[in-house]
């Protein structure tokens, strides 16, 4: 993914950072235009899928139903998992993951609809590793958070990390067991630390395992000794984000919006929406005008304000072509 975002996303000079206290703040590509309604649009959306996405969808389809009251938008966020099914069973028309679908889930689709699922590219996120508020350690590898959650150090770790004293924490701090926050294996979160935070290996037994992101963050705010992942959207007073390289000695970069951009954070990626595009019959209407909704200025304001970052112009077109 982070050779993905450099190819595709380039640079982001089209966009204005503005220095705060905090972080950067990132605004809207000018070139991202006002949606514009269009007359005969009703009836119900169900999407079903990625928890990291479900303010997104939320969001969107509160904004979709301010255009038109005749739209309900029913959105189900369990797990990137359930996306693929609800998908090929007909059950939903949208279909979230925070990561790309398996060669094997898109098959079952295929094999059952006739045809290819059809993905878009709706943001931009930065998976964060979280710690909490007052915990002071400065950065960590790749390599190091391998050793924090995996079994199998996977990314070459000499030995397992288990207490904060390994990583070069002192005071409180010394000696202290790492407690660790984590999704469930249904959530494409998880898959995607896996693969590239893991190196594909399995996760520790003692990693608890959380149903939602902002159940990981909650849990890294009220234990100081704790480390989690999430979305960067999922940010709270209560934890940090700890900057990262990717591997040891190696580089670090932290999350703001030029890393991520650029994909030199090394945990950037894509946010998808699937859906079925039946060529034969084409798109449904409402589903077609839900999607241009999501890449339209407003569409993607939504997405700076639940605090992922939003397409840049020229991508929301070439995402946007495929309708055609």
């Amino acid at each position: 993914m982070k050779t993905g975002l450099k190819q595709v996303l380039a640079t982001a000079a089209v966009f204005t950072f503005a220095a705060t206290a905090s972080a950067d703040v990132v605004k809207l590509d000018s070139g991202l235009q006002p949606y514009k309604k269009v007359k005969g649009i009703s009836g119900n959306l169900n999407s079903v899928g990625s928890d990291t996405m479900n303010n997104l969808l939320t969001l969107w389809g509160e904004g979709f139903k301010k255009m038109y009251p005749g739209v309900n938008v029913q959105v189900e966020g369990k797990g990137s998992a359930t996306a693929p099914p609800a998908l090929t069973e007909g059950v939903a028309q949208l279909g979230p993951m925070s990561r790309d679908m398996k060669p094997a889930e898109a098959d079952g689709f295929e094999a059952k609809r006739g045809f290819k699922p059809t993905r878009f590219r709706v943001a931009v996120d930065g998976l964060a590793v979280y710690v909490n508020k007052s915990n002071p350690v400065k950065s960590l590898s790749l390599t190091q958070v391998d050793a924090i959650f995996g079994k199998a150090r996977k990314r070459g770790a000499a030995a397992d990390v288990a207490t904060w004293d390994q990583i070069g924490l002192t005071g409180d701090f010394a000696g202290k067991p790492i407690t660790m926050f984590g999704r469930n294996s249904a959530s494409g979160t998880y898959g995607y630390f896996k693969e590239h935070a893991l190196g594909k290996g399995d996760y520790k037994d003692t990693v608890k395992e959380q149903p939602g992101s902002a159940a990981v963050v909650q849990g890294v705010s009220e234990d100081k000794f704790a480390i989690g992942y999430s979305g960067m959207g999922y940010m709270t007073s209560g934890v940090r984000t700890v900057p990262l390289s990717d591997k040891d000695g190696g580089e670090v970069f932290d999350e703001s919006p030029a890393n991520v951009y650029s994909g030199n954070y090394p945990l950037s990626r894509y946010l998808n929406l699937y859906v079925a595009v039946d060529p034969k019959k084409g798109l449904d209407p409402l589903v077609k005008e839900f999607i241009k909704f999501i890449y339209s200025k407003e569409g993607q304001a939504v997405v700076v304000k639940d605090g992922f970052m939003p397409m840049l112009a020229k991508n929301a077109d070439k995402e946007l072509a495929q309708l055609k």
